[in-house]
Formats: structure tokens, C-alpha cells, sequence
């Protein structure tokens, strides 16, 4: 059984990626990280696809990790099985990603969300890191990104209460970009990834770049690494026919090159 389901073209050069785990709320086992690493690989080389849509089911986005994988394991079994080098070699992904989020979004499924580049939830969304109920913690980015996110002390309190943000909470940290009602939140995110997709996917990639390394960097390497994106762009065929759409005041004709 297949644990991803991927739609190209759902709007124009948008593709959506589904988790297919149902019954089991999208827990992300081996098996479902290694299909989306795949997909996420093949549509990063698709032209037709410039913006990537990530989503679950209205109950759950994912609701963690696939405990029955773990539990028995030793600590030197766990790093023999490394089982976050497939979340690495996803987090390479250059396309820009979207979740779309409803229901509940924890432990693995908060840091899946984190690792994409904007999310849309549902008034029903719940995000959280509550590791800490099952003796452990975070091990897939979560105590990293959700600090980036919504600050230490707030990070502190979710990750060692293991408590819940409620949508509009994660609103309120500047950890989702919107929240919607329930019947509305698969449509925002496409129509966001729509509006991206007809900007110049050389640009938006190297705008991506730009932004993730100002989290991985300091200011003054940070700012020379977008410098160098920006002169980048200016080798596209699409910086010279969006500069001069504008001047012709008409809109853009990007080809990605």
C-alpha cells in the first residue's frame, strides 16, 4: 500500500502530496518518510511543478511519529538505524512547500510542518512536541525549529509540558501563516501555492535559500549569501523578462530558466 498519494497540476504548477495513513492518523513510519522523500525528488526535477502543497486528512496532518517502531529499540539500535537521514535529504528539497494542516499536527507531524516553508491550518488544528509524555523528546528538529519560531520561554513550555497550541495560538506565535475554517484550508493553500507558482521559479528558489540560511547563519554571512542569490538571478532569462514586463508595464511570461 502506497502512503503517499501526489497530484501534479492540481492548480497550475502546483503539486499536492497527501500522507495516506488514515487509521493511523499519518504516523510517519520508515516506510511513509521514504515515499515522500521520492516524491519530494521527483517533483523537484518536474518543471511542470514549481510549488509543492503538503497535506493529510481533515482529523489529522499527522499526529506523530509510528511509536510501535521505536519502543523496543536500544540507543545504539536507534543511531544504526538513523532514521532522520531521510528527514535531512528532505529538508534539501528546493521547491517551496506548504502544509496544509487540520486536525492534529504532533510530535513527528509538528516537526514535518516546521520543515516546510509556510502552513495554512484549520480552526481545528492542534500543533505540539509532547515527547515528554512518552519519556523522551523532540528528535527530528522539534526543540530547533519550534524555538526559531515561537521563542524559548514559549518552546520551553510546550516541549516540557508536552501541551498543545491551538490554531489560533500558533496563529498568534508566528508559527502558521493563516488559519480558516475547516472546508477552507486545503483551498488557501493552494491558491497561496497558486499566486507563488507564477513568480520566477529561479527567483523563488534562490529566495528560499536566502530566508532558511538567516536561520542557520549570522547576519553579516547571511546577508553576503543572499547578495550572491540576488546576482544570481540576474543570469535568468526570467530577471530579464520580469523587469521588462514591468517597464512594459504587462505581466510576466516566466519560463524558469
Amino acid at each position: 500500500m502506497d502512503f503517499i498519494k501526489v497530484t501534479e497540476q492540481k492548480e497550475p504548477f502546483v503539486a499536492l502530496v497527501e500522507l495516506n495513513r488514515p487509521k493511523e492518523l499519518n504516523a510517519l513510519n520508515h516506510q511513509l518518510m521514504t515515499e515522500l522523500l521520492v516524491a519530494f525528488q521527483q517533483l523537484d526535477k518536474n518543471d511542470q511543478v514549481r510549488v509543492i502543497v503538503l497535506t493529510g486528512n481533515e482529523k489529522a496532518f499527522a499526529a506523530g511519529a509510528d511509536i510501535k517502531e521505536m519502543a523496543e529499540k536500544t540507543a545504539i539500535e536507534m543511531q544504526l538505524m538513523d532514521r532522520f537521514a531521510t528527514w535531512d535529504q528532505i529538508r534539501k528539497t528546493k521547491k517551496p512547500i506548504i502544509a496544509a494542516v487540520s486536525g492534529f499536527a504532533l510530535g513527528g507531524g509538528c516537526e514535518l510542518t516546521m520543515m516546510c516553508d509556510m502552513i495554512i491550518a484549520s480552526e481545528t488544528a492542534k500543533f505540539g512536541q509532547p515527547e515528554i509524555k512518552i519519556g523522551t523528546i523532540p528528535g527530528a528538529g522539534g526543540t530547533q525549529r519550534l524555538t526559531k519560531a515561537v521563542g524559548k520561554a514559549k518552546a520551553m513550555e510546550l516541549i516540557l509540558s508536552g501541551r498543545f497550541l491551538s490554531a489560533d495560538e500558533a496563529h498568534f506565535y508566528g508559527l502558521v501563516n493563516k488559519v480558516v475554517p475547516v472546508e477552507m484550508y486545503l483551498y488557501e493553500a493552494l491558491q497561496l501555492a497558486k499566486e507563488i507558482a507564477q513568480m520566477s521559479p529561479i527567483a523563488v528558489q534562490l529566495a528560499k535559500e536566502a530566508i532558511n540560511r538567516s536561520f542557520e547563519t549570522q547576519l553579516d554571512e547571511g546577508l553576503a549569501f543572499e547578495r550572491k542569490n540576488f546576482y544570481l538571478t540576474f543570469a535568468s532569462e526570467d530577471q530579464k523578462e520580469g523587469m521588462k514586463a514591468f517597464v512594459e508595464k504587462r505581466k510576466p511570461d516566466y519560463k524558469g530558466k
